[in-house]
Formats: C-alpha cells, sequence, structure tokens
C-alpha cells in the first residue's frame, strides 16, 4: 500500500514544471555569475572575490555555502523517519557555529590569505605542510561533494519520476556539468552571488512551508506533534529521545560520536573557511558569522517543523518507500500542501542548493591544489597570477568529473548521513591543526603532518572497515562484512587520536620551531597587522 502512495505521490507531480523551474533558477544565476565575474585573471579576484563582500553579503553566502542538500533533504527525512533523534543533526550543526565564532574566523582572516594551507605553513616548512592541507581539502571536498550529488540523485528519482539507475546517472552529469560551468565562469564572486541567491530562496521556501503546515493544524505545534506521532510506526516515542540512537551501548556511542563530528566538524570544512577570505578584515569575517548563525537557526526550526510535518501528512511509511527513501520527505510534503507548484518550487530550491554548494566544494579544491600544491610546491612560490588561476580551472574540471562518478557510485545513500562521515574527517584532520598552530606557541612542521595525517588516515580507514561500507543492510558494499570498527561514525576515536598525533609529534620533532615567526604570526592573528 505504502509503495503505491508514494508511486501515486510520484505520478501526480509535474516533471515539466520542475525542470521549468529549475531551468528557470539555472539561467537567472548563470547570467548573475556572468555579470558578477571579473574575468578571473588575478589569484585575489578567482579564490577571494577580492575580499569585496561585506559581512551581512558573506554571512548570507556562508549559510548557504553550508545548508546542503543534507540540511534540506537529509534532516528533514532523518526526523520525519527517526523523530527526535534526527533533530540532533540540526542542533549539532547550528552549536558548530560557535566554534567558528569564538575560535577560527577572525584568526584565520588575519593570518591567511586564500587557503587554509596559508595559515598553517605559516610559521612551519612551506612544501610538506601545503601538501599535508591540500591532501586534506581534496579529500574532505570529495567526502562532501558524494552527498551532494547522492542528494541530486535521489532527487531526480522523485521529481521526474526516473526510476533507472542510468537514467539518474546522466542526470547526475548535468548537475555535474552546470556546477563546472558556475566556476569556470564565475570563480568565487560568481559563485557567492549564487550562494547569496540561493540560500534566499532556501530560507523564503521553508519559512512558507512551515507557515502552510501551521495553517493546517490551526497553528498549533502539539497538534502537529500529535497528528506526527500518531502516523509514526513508533508512536509517541518518536517524540523522544532514543528511536535511532538509544538501541543499544554501540548506537549511543554512535550519537556521542555523530555530535562530536557535527559540533567540530563545521568549523573545520574547507568550503567555509575559504569564504572567511572574500570579507576586507577581521570584524566582517567575524560579523559573517554571526549572519550564518541567524541564518541558519531559522532554517533549523523551520526543519524541525518540516520533518515532523511531513510524518503527520505523508507518513514514514510512504516516505521509505518512496524513490530515494528519507531524503524524499520534504518534496514529497511540498506535493501534499501545496501541489505541483509548491513542488516545483521545493525542486528548484533543493537543485539550487546542490548546484551551489559543490560549485563552493569545487572552487576550493580547486584553489588549494592550484595554490598550495602548483605554485607553493611545484614552482615554490615563483608561479605567475595567471597561471596559477588557470591550473585552478583545470583542476575545477577534474574535479566535476570525480564527483560526477563519485555521486552515480553514491546514490541512494541518506546524505545527512553522509555529510556527517564529512564533518568527521574535517574535524580529525584539520581542528586540531588548526587550534594548535594558532594558539599553541611550540606547535612545529612535525606536529602539523602528524595531526593532519593522522587524523585523515585514521577517520579513512575506520571508514572503510565501519558498518557504513559493509556487514550492514544498508552498506554501500552489500553482500560482503569486512567491518571490524563497530561505530558508523568515527569522530569519537579519530578526532581525539588527531590531537594526540598534533601533541606527541611536536615533542619528536624538537628544535624545528621559529619563535621569530611564531611571534610574527600571534600578533597578526590577533591585531589583524600585516594581514
Amino acid at each position: 500500500m505504502a509503495t503505491v502512495l508514494a508511486a501515486g505521490s510520484t505520478a501526480s507531480s509535474s516533471p515539466l514544471l520542475n525542470l521549468g523551474v529549475f531551468a528557470v533558477f539555472v539561467a537567472i544565476t548563470l547570467y548573475v555569475v556572468y555579470r558578477a565575474s571579473t574575468g578571473g585573471s588575478s589569484q585575489s579576484d578567482y579564490y577571494a572575490a577580492g575580499s569585496a563582500f561585506s559581512g551581512r553579503q558573506n554571512g548570507i553566502a556562508l549559510s548557504g555555502d553550508f545548508l546542503s542538500a543534507a540540511s534540506f533533504l537529509g534532516i528533514a527525512g532523518a526526523i520525519a523517519v527517526n523523530g527526535y533523534d534526527g533533530f540532533l543533526y540540526s542542533v549539532g550543526f547550528l552549536v558548530a557555529w560557535l566554534v567558528d565564532l569564538l575560535l577560527i574566523a577572525e584568526l584565520l582572516r588575519n593570518t591567511g590569505r586564500f587557503t587554509m594551507g596559508d595559515v598553517v605553513a605559516y610559521r612551519m616548512r612551506q612544501r610538506p605542510v601545503r601538501a599535508a592541507a591540500a591532501t586534506s581539502t581534496l579529500v574532505i571536498s570529495l567526502f562532501y561533494m558524494l552527498a551532494q550529488m547522492a542528494g541530486a540523485g535521489a532527487l531526480i528519482a522523485l521529481l521526474l519520476n526516473v526510476q533507472s539507475r542510468l537514467g539518474q546517472a546522466i542526470v547526475i552529469v548535468v548537475v555535474g556539468l552546470i556546477m563546472v560551468l558556475y566556476v569556470l565562469v564565475g570563480g568565487m564572486k560568481g559563485t557567492t552571488w549564487v550562494q547569496i541567491i540561493k540560500a534566499i530562496m532556501l530560507l523564503l521556501t521553508v519559512v512558507l512551508m512551515t507557515v502552510f503546515l501551521f495553517g493546517k493544524f490551526g497553528f498549533s505545534l502539539s497538534g502537529l506533534l500529535s497528528q506526527a506521532a500518531y502516523h509514526s510506526p513508533f508512536g509517541e516515542h518518536v517524540l523522544q529521545p532514543g528511536v535511532q540512537y538509544g538501541k543499544s551501548g554501540i548506537t549511543k556511542l554512535d550519537f556521542v560520536s555523530l555530535a562530536l563530528a557535527c559540533v567540530l566538524g563545521i568549523s573545520s570544512l574547507p568550503h567555509v573557511l575559504m569564504r572567511f577570505y572574500t570579507v576586507p578584515n577581521s570584524y566582517e569575517a567575524r560579523r559573517s558569522v554571526a549572519w550564518a548563525l541567524a541564518c541558519v537557526t531559522v532554517f533549523y526550526l523551520c526543519t524541525l517543523v518540516i520533518g515532523f510535518g511531513a510524518t503527520a501528512l505523508v507518513g514514514s511509511d510512504e516516505i521509505k518507500a518512496a524513490p530515494g527513501h528519507e531524503n524524499s520527505a520534504a518534496p514529497l510534503l511540498a506535493l501534499h500542501i501545496g501541489g505541483t507548484v509548491l513542488l516545483g518550487i521545493v525542486s528548484a530550491v533543493a537543485f539550487a542548493t546542490i548546484l551551489a554548494v559543490v560549485a563552493g566544494l569545487t572552487i576550493t579544491a580547486s584553489a588549494s591544489f592550484a595554490h598550495d600544491v602548483y605554485a607553493n610546491i611545484f614552482k615554490r612560490g615563483q608561479a605567475e597570477p595567471e597561471d596559477e588561476v588557470r591550473v585552478a580551472r583545470r583542476t575545477a574540471l577534474i574535479i566535476g568529473v570525480l564527483a560526477i562518478l563519485g555521486g552515480i557510485f553514491a546514490n541512494g545513500q541518506n546524505v545527512a548521513f553522509l555529510v556527517a562521515l564529512a564533518l568527521a574527517v574535517a574535524a580529525s584532520a584539520n581542528l586540531s591543526t588548526l587550534l594548535y598552530s594558532l594558539f599553541w606557541k611550540r606547535f612545529n612542521t612535525n606536529g602539523t603532518l602528524w595531526a593532519m595525517y593522522g587524523g585523515l588516515i585514521a577517520s579513512v580507514v575506520l571508514v572503510i572497515f565501519s558498518p557504513v561500507v559493509s556487514g550492514a543492510p544498508d552498506s554501500i558494499v552489500k553482500g560482503v562484512d569486512f567491518h571490524w570498527f563497530p561505530l558508523t561514525n568515527p569522530g569519537l576515536v579519530s578526532i581525539p587520536f588527531s590531537f594526540l598525533c598534533g601533541f606527541i609529534g611536536t615533542f619528536l620533532g624538537k628544535g624545528e620551531e621559529d619563535p621569530a615567526k611564531q611571534a610574527e604570526m600571534e600578533v597578526r592573528a590577533m591585531t589583524g597587522i600585516g594581514g
């Protein structure tokens, strides 16, 4: 019965309308990207948009960079299916911005120029540290891209009723090509304007859906929650902790691991860190985080209502039976409360979300390779700016191809879950290195390499040998079992391990400290002098 309902819901949508709305969005944003583009002839233009955006503009773009397919599709679906436990993603993502606000944003803006490698290599040996920073950035960006492209496949399956894997793969290819076009044409300035437009559209959409939902329940939150409990197979327990993470000791540890990854991973994501360079000074960087925090607060409060509203009006059985499974909750709810018109709007916003976030990831990864690897490792800091930007554009093409192939492979996975894994890798590889670099005088090159590679290798290895990849009904690889790590998120082990590696590596690398460079970095980070 649930399958019939899901099929009927999909069939009653209008693929032509959905495609039309999305095509309008793509046409408008491509025009904006073209108009905003300055040609990208200089490093500052291509990587940091000339540092010309205000804190308010950058904050909205920052929220757009982070509010991804995982936030819109995955979290709404997680709440719709698992109730309170699904909302834990939202809480973790929201609290995480305080780490950026209090510890990262201002100091990072004062110390670096274009990439995270500028900061961690400031007082270290340049070549090995920049190589490590670039490796970390590329791995994290590809992990995060998997989530976005998987969301594209799920959305296409629902909205266009494309059930075949080949059809979904073709659409993922189209989405990837449009994303690369954004980056090649507009650089960071064009990508930022796409993020701003997308963030405003996304916020307006979730607020509109929330108001519609409340209207159906007489603007009574308790009425909505009661109906959600009635339509959930878990009954009243869906409103309480424990449906997903309270079944055993392992699931409780998984919850702690997930919480650590969510809270500590946001401040370490390369595409979030790079956005602090698009403002003129550290004050505007701090203001950016405040604006981003305001935007994501509104968004996640709305996802709570949307998730439980999907349970109340659509039902978790229909959601799980629909193409895209949990990721289909928000689009199915839009169809129920606003018909094909609202579904078309939600479709365009979800597509825009995927395009904009992957574009941000692509420009970050390509900038890291061109600036850290090509210019500072291969060319030893002597690269011409035009050559560096040319290498960045070519790298963007390669990354786009990898994102498309990865998206086809990850199609069907829960996107919120995939993002949590990317956050665990980011927190493990980057957070310890950043904090040690900014606040520990004795930290040296050896400690940097130990922390970054130790956290990166530990998190990736634990994911490969976890139930995420094999040994569980919903594993990526079916029919085999080679897992030995019991948790689905490695953060609980890999994040402390990274800090420990950095600590031990620093003491083993004696005699590498540069007191003059350390003092210069401290003054620059705290005051902005020389930034």
